[in-house]
């Protein structure tokens, strides 16, 4: 219990160190004394202008992405059975991503419809994935394979939105990529409350996901209602992946890499592995936007770059070391 207590801590007060270390550095340095001013003063001047409009609103979303993905991508995981699986590789963040898509297509641009019509692409595509698994029955690699089927047509079909419509202003490389440079409150807020609420619901169900975790036979047999339980860890993934897409774009790896960190720290206990979740992903994709402000200023790389050259190598040796999932068809 100390050694679990000790590295929540740990990360939480990690977490925030980076965060305010996003805060300060930028185009423009603040220093922690000029930063305390801005935050006091309020938009008044050109170090209150940066912080309450700029620094603020991105390290919020860097945050809320993170911890929505990371969390998302456990449940995922835990839901399939499947260590491989992450909203960006199955598919959930091109389904927010598409339906992001024709919402600004049809002129429903709004903070709330976003993120709405993202939960909705979100949980459309998680569903079929996850229907398709049952019906089939396939095994672990192929559910990985039909998710990146999936995630590939999903992706395409939003680039022929966005040719037939290109005053769709949203499909920037920003978004395809992933990245915080135009983020904005009217996106953050409605998006960032769905997050708070799913992230809140998840934490109170932590020992329902262990047991679903061990198998449906088990799971029933410990008087849990299996389809109507799965349908709502679904349905709460879904809500993480969709509400952080609308505001952040298809960011990816993120859901793949935090949890599996998180595992080699405290074990496969939900009650352990989501609150870490929280602040490994937070943590990580805010210092990763960092690196990508920092690395080449002035110019700036979307953070989904820098995420990809990360995740993809991490992937490929999953992979390799499951030897393609074989060994737990």
């Amino acid at each position: 219990m100390s050694k679990r207590i000790s590295i929540l801590t740990g990360g939480m007060m990690l977490c925030l160190i980076i965060a305010l270390v996003s805060l300060c550095l930028g185009a423009v340095s603040l220093t922690p004394a000029e930063l305390f001013r801005a935050m006091k003063n309020g938009p008044n001047d050109t170090a209150g202008w940066i912080f309450w409009y700029a620094r603020l609103p991105r390290t919020a979303a860097c945050l809320l992405a993170g911890a929505a993905l990371s969390v998302s991508g456990a449940v995922i995981q835990a839901v399939l059975a499947n260590k491989l699986a992450s909203p960006s590789i199955i598919g959930v963040n091109a389904g927010a991503g598409l339906a992001v898509t024709i919402s600004c297509a049809l002129g429903a641009i709004s903070g709330w419809a976003i993120a709405g019509s993202a939960f909705a692409g979100a949980f459309a595509a998680v569903l079929l994935i996850m229907t398709a698994a049952q019906k089939t029955g396939a095994s672990r690699t192929t559910v990985i394979l039909g998710g990146v089927a999936v995630n590939a047509f999903l992706n395409a079909l939003s680039e022929a939105v966005t040719t037939l419509v290109p005053d769709v202003g949203v499909m920037t490389v920003d978004f395809r990529v992933g990245g915080f440079s135009a983020v904005s409150y009217t996106r953050l807020i409605p998006s960032g409350a769905l997050i708070l609420i799913a992230l809140t619901v998840l934490l109170t169900l932590c020992n329902d996901l262990d047991v679903l975790a061990l198998g449906e036979e088990t799971a029933q047999s410990l008087g849990l209602s299996v389809k109507k339980l799965r349908t709502v860890f679904l349905v709460l993934a879904a809500m993480l992946a969709g509400a952080a897409v609308s505001f952040s774009g298809l960011l990816g790896f993120v859901g793949l890499v935090v949890p599996h960190a998180v595992r080699k720290l405290v074990g496969s206990d939900s009650g352990n592995v989501l609150p870490l979740c929280i602040f490994g992903g937070a943590g990580f994709v805010t210092i990763c936007d960092l690196a990508a402000r920092m690395m080449f200023s002035p110019y700036e790389l979307p953070v989904g770059i820098i995420l990809s050259v990360l995740g993809g190598p991490f992937f490929l040796m999953l992979l390799i070391k499951k030897r393609g999932g074989r060994t737990h068809d």
